[in-house]
């Protein structure tokens, strides 16, 4: 039985490698390192190496990097939903016997009520640290909740879309490129025209690229 793969084409971009020639627009299954499988809908045929084949792809249910990193960050505001929730819910029980201890009344040495009070004080004191734990759980699941959120408005390679994004990004530099050339008193600084250059070259790279996986 031939087992289908995924192989590094470029930066966040996958392959499919097969053993066998496929079609476009044909449903194969890829099966990952750690054993997972996904059906894939096969695209176009970017390289033959060693006897293999390798397929751009889309994945069978719509999933692409963007939906995927949408999931993401629903899935760790959950997560920052519910420590915040457990954080306020030890910050309240950290509230037992406030109205004792708002009194301040120091602790009676050798009273009966001397291991009660100090017990008081020191559960509110695990509930307090408690809490703050949780907050500090929450604001990291933030920090990444805004690094995936990022990623859900981004457009890259391994998504059919990015031809026509990268095509229109061209012709945006291109001409930003041109009008420096042809007015040196709009570059803002004396490296204006060779990054715009740079910048038409990096994008003439990401276009021939996505033609080769997407055309």
């Amino acid at each position: 039985m031939t087992t289908n793969t995924y192989a590094k084409f470029a930066p966040n971009v996958f392959v499919a490698k097969c053993t066998e020639p496929h079609e476009k627009g044909e449903v194969i299954v890829l099966t990952s390192k750690y054993g997972n499988e996904t059906e894939v809908v096969i695209h176009n045929l970017v390289k033959q190496q060693d006897g293999m084949y390798f397929y751009s792809f889309v994945r069978d249910d719509g999933e692409n990097s963007q939906t995927l990193a949408q999931r993401k960050a629903e899935r760790l505001q959950g997560y920052a939903d519910n420590a915040t929730k457990r954080s306020n819910q030890w910050c309240e029980a950290a509230n037992e016997g406030r109205e004792f201890l708002r009194l301040a009344e120091p602790i009676k040495i050798g009273h009966h009520s001397e291991k009660r009070h100090r017990a008081l004080i020191e559960r509110n004191a695990r509930r307090m640290d408690k809490s703050i734990e949780e907050m500090k759980k929450a604001a990291g699941y933030q920090d990444r909740i805004a690094y995936w959120e990022r990623m859900a408005d981004k457009i890259d390679l391994s998504m059919p879309e990015s031809l026509e994004y990268f095509q229109f990004e061209l012709e945006k530099a291109r001409e930003k490129h041109q009008d420096l050339k042809e007015h040196p008193e709009k570059r803002s600084h004396a490296y204006s025209l060779t990054y715009a250059k740079k910048a038409v070259n990096e994008l003439e790279k990401k276009v021939k690229l996505a033609t080769l996986l997407w055309a």
